[in-house]
């Protein structure tokens, strides 16, 4: 087991929960600051602008859907949300927010650690690498795909892409014309195989995001492709 030393800002109600992750995370080396309310939370997170936030939905002031998105507003830290909500809805509500990832409760720790390192990890080589696709600027009619920037610029309107959604659409193209299955690009942008199918719902979710920003009509997209039943191809392009 490594030890690590990245900031962690653990936003949960529940004080049994905050202090047994409290407990776990420093013990793996991690600097840990807690917060039991969304305005806590949001001044916790200006003031110590953790690497990383765990973050529950259901919260005493601000809930955590509305302190995601305003945390969206200002920076793009990698966030994990951990909750008791399960539905479908309320994973892609969270997710369309601009949540990294999803874990519900009750959970393992052992899998939350592996998805803390995981985004930590995509979002560290993301900060010290340019993106690997060899053409980093690529045109598809009134549509512009600029990698190299985070972008897509659509009838001259530039779209800031995240960083997921970065890395996303850089392993469609670079696999253009081939069939990625959910569990492929999970592993390769998520990091982690899933344990249930609802945790492919992530890619379904990002997917759907990109295409709003991509296709002109992103009920009928032409250049990010569904393969039914199975996971996402980009348009052989070349």
């Amino acid at each position: 087991m490594g030890v690590y030393n990245e900031k962690i800002l653990v936003v949960d109600g529940e004080e049994k929960i905050r202090q047994a992750l409290a407990t776990r995370l420093t013990s793996r080396g991690y600097r840990v600051i807690l917060a039991s309310d969304g305005e806590k939370a949001l001044s916790a997170f200006k003031i110590e602008q953790p690497n990383l936030i765990v973050l529950d939905i259901l919260l005493p002031k601000i809930d955590g859907y509305e302190l995601c998105r305003k945390i969206r507003e200002k920076s793009q830290v990698p966030i994990i949300i951990l909750t008791s909500l399960n539905t479908v809805t309320d994973r892609v509500t969270g997710l369309n927010l601009g949540a990294d990832d999803y874990l519900v409760k009750p959970f393992s720790p052992k899998e939350l650690e592996a998805r803390i390192r995981a985004v930590l990890r995509r979002s560290t080589s993301i900060t010290r690498t340019q993106p690997t696709t060899k053409k980093q600027i690529l045109n598809f009619g009134n549509v512009v795909i600029d990698l190299h920037n985070s972008q897509i610029v659509k009838n001259d309107l530039r779209i800031k892409l995240t960083t997921v959604e970065c890395n996303l659409l850089e392993l469609l193209i670079e696999n253009a014309g081939k069939e990625l299955s959910r569990n492929i690009i999970l592993d390769n942008i998520w990091g982690y195989t899933p344990q249930r199918d609802i945790d492919t719902r992530v890619v379904d979710v990002y997917v759907s995001r990109l295409r709003a920003k991509l296709e002109e009509d992103s009920s009928n997209p032409i250049l990010l492709l569904t393969v039914r039943k199975f996971g996402y191809m980009f348009q052989d392009y070349l």
